[in-house]
């Protein structure tokens, strides 16, 4: 049955599927270089995640601030981040329906449970790549420590289950410039099938890379936020709006997927588009 014209109708919540850091909330030194108070009559801050400590680490302008208060009341809120199921503890809002964690890797249902499914898919995929992680990180401490860099590593890793057991396994390697010198993080990524070709001749067949600023992360293939999206996108109701926002240009290939999408004035995402619009 159709109407002619458009009539009112009661409200549907659509879902909005979002990216947390650096495009809801971020750190004090994204605050400066976006220059985010520069025009605001408020400038008071709204502390969005704390660090391991429990101290402020991330937050809200108040723009920022009245733009998740709209969205948490008014939509159904999904996060889909590349935070893990430690560091989701640490965001300070109030997440109740489905989240999409660790680049995709983790897909919580709105009761906290883990996706059964997506977990027996996860351990799947990851299961033979568990040597080829740890090896990637010794290999690239290695060329670290010979060439000075003064990067920090970190392999992330969490349970996933295999039949009625859980088992520990590594996710991704995720690597950050102690000085925040994001040259040479671009340096590592642009060369690093060459610091690996002895040791991972096949890596570009099982690993992609990620970089955006001070963050580079190497997953596997089967990692990633549109992998998760689209698994979740059949468990919700079709009828309903699905709409995004994202910072990186990783993010991009999970919001393609929805109806419709966005991305905030600053970040990877919309350098880039400035880019091509300029060129």
């Amino acid at each position: 049955m159709t109407t002619p014209f458009f009539q009112h109708m009661p409200i549907v919540k659509p879902y909005a599927l979002m990216d947390l850091d650096d495009t809801l909330f971020q750190t004090l030194r994204k605050i400066e270089q976006w220059q985010l108070l520069k025009q605001l009559p408020n400038k008071n801050l709204t502390i969005a995640s704390v660090n391991k400590q429990g101290e402020p680490l991330s937050f809200f302008s108040q723009k920022q601030a009245n733009f998740f208060n709209w969205l948490s009341q008014s939509c159904e809120l999904i996060p889909v981040t590349a935070r893990d199921s430690n560091e989701i503890k640490r965001v300070k809002l109030p997440f109740d329906s489905w989240q999409i964690l660790t680049h995709g890797a983790i897909l919580l249902e709105p009761n906290g449970r883990r996706n059964p499914i997506w977990q027996q898919q996860m351990f799947e995929k990851l299961t033979p790549l568990q040597n080829d992680l740890t090896l990637l990180q010794n290999v690239l401490e290695q060329h670290s420590q010979t060439h000075d860099l003064g990067l920090v590593f970190s392999l992330h890793n969490d349970n996933f289950v295999d039949g009625n057991c859980y088992q520990n396994l590594k996710i991704y390697l995720a690597i950050k410039h102690r000085q925040k010198d994001e040259k040479i993080l671009q340096d590592i990524a642009y060369n690093l099938a060459n610091i690996l070709k002895d040791n991972l001749p096949n890596f570009n067949q099982n690993f992609y890379i990620h970089v955006n600023a001070n963050n580079l992360a190497i997953l596997p293939n089967a990692i990633h936020k549109r992998h998760a999206v689209a698994f979740l996108l059949k468990q919700l109701d079709n009828n309903r709006p699905y709409f995004g926002f994202g910072d990186s240009l990783a993010d991009l290939l999970f919001l393609q997927q929805l109806d419709w999408y966005g991305t905030p004035n600053h970040g990877q995402l919309h350098d880039k588009i400035c880019q091509i619009c300029h060129d």
